[in-house]
């Protein structure tokens, strides 16, 4: 785009398709995000085969899932096992980290959504891009912007003062990277949408792409892939508590 002398001050009556056109668009992210959707189904699979030999083997019934799904929706299990929050910088009990995670995880999610729908608009209903603010994807991505912004923002916080006891020093890194990472999607999207009539949307569409194609491009192998499996280990979870108490024991 620098170029051909589109990366700034381009004619934007087009909106993005002027600047990408649609079929590139899909050319580039698609194979990209049906290789991440297959790399983490792999390790699941391959994590459930190596997991269930070492528990009943009993398989998946309507209401585990359904006590799995309501877990990870609500992160049951980030309000300490207790109901009082996790600890961070000190020993007090805190549910922010649970707040920020409900933030980053929906306001992902209605990202997605905005997208999911975008696409049904431009080939069911053949309503291409761009959309006016009233419209659902508008709406969807708007909110899911501001709410991911919002909760990468706080866990970034929580993460700089977290005590070093309270985790892993090696983990850091990674941790930050992923959030650093959801915090440009959100904040460049946001400032696409602000500056979408502007000379400067080329150069914000670049940029926003570049960080998307990077978050699908480490979907398996970064952060992201931590809510899958535990997910995944919920389900497990929630199908051996179903199982006879061999073992005589009481509690979970």
């Amino acid at each position: 785009m620098l170029r051909q002398g589109t990366l700034w001050g381009a004619p934007v009556a087009g909106g993005f398709y002027a600047v990408f056109p649609h079929n590139l668009m899909v050319s580039l992210f698609a194979p990209i995000f049906l290789f991440a959707v297959l790399a983490l189904a792999l390790g699941v699979r391959r994590f459930w085969r190596d997991v269930t030999p070492a528990t009943s083997g009993a398989g998946l019934t309507t209401p585990a899932a359904a006590e799995a799904t309501h877990a990870a929706l609500r992160l049951k299990y980030l309000d300490g096992g207790h109901g009082e929050g996790c600890h961070n910088e000190d020993d007090a009990w805190t549910h922010e980290r649970r707040r920020y995670h409900h933030l980053t995880f929906y306001g992902f999610m209605l990202c997605f959504a905005a997208t999911s729908v975008a696409t049904l608009y431009h080939y069911v209903f053949d309503w291409p891009a761009p959309y006016d603010l009233t419209t659902l994807p508008k709406l969807l991505g708007v909110i899911g912007g501001v709410s991911l912004a919002v909760g990468t923002a706080g866990l970034w916080r929580l993460n700089l003062r977290r005590h070093p006891d309270h985790g892993d020093a090696a983990q850091k890194p990674m941790d930050r990277g992923f959030i650093a990472l959801l915090f440009l999607v959100s904040v460049t999207g946001l400032l696409l949408w602000l500056l979408g009539q502007t000379a400067a949307m080329p150069l914000m569409l670049a940029v926003h792409l570049g960080a998307v194609m990077a978050l699908f491009l480490t979907l398996p192998y970064g952060k992201f892939a931590h809510g899958i499996f535990r997910t995944a280990a919920l389900l497990r979870f929630a199908i051996e508590k179903r199982q006879p108490n061999r073992l005589g024991l009481g509690g979970e």
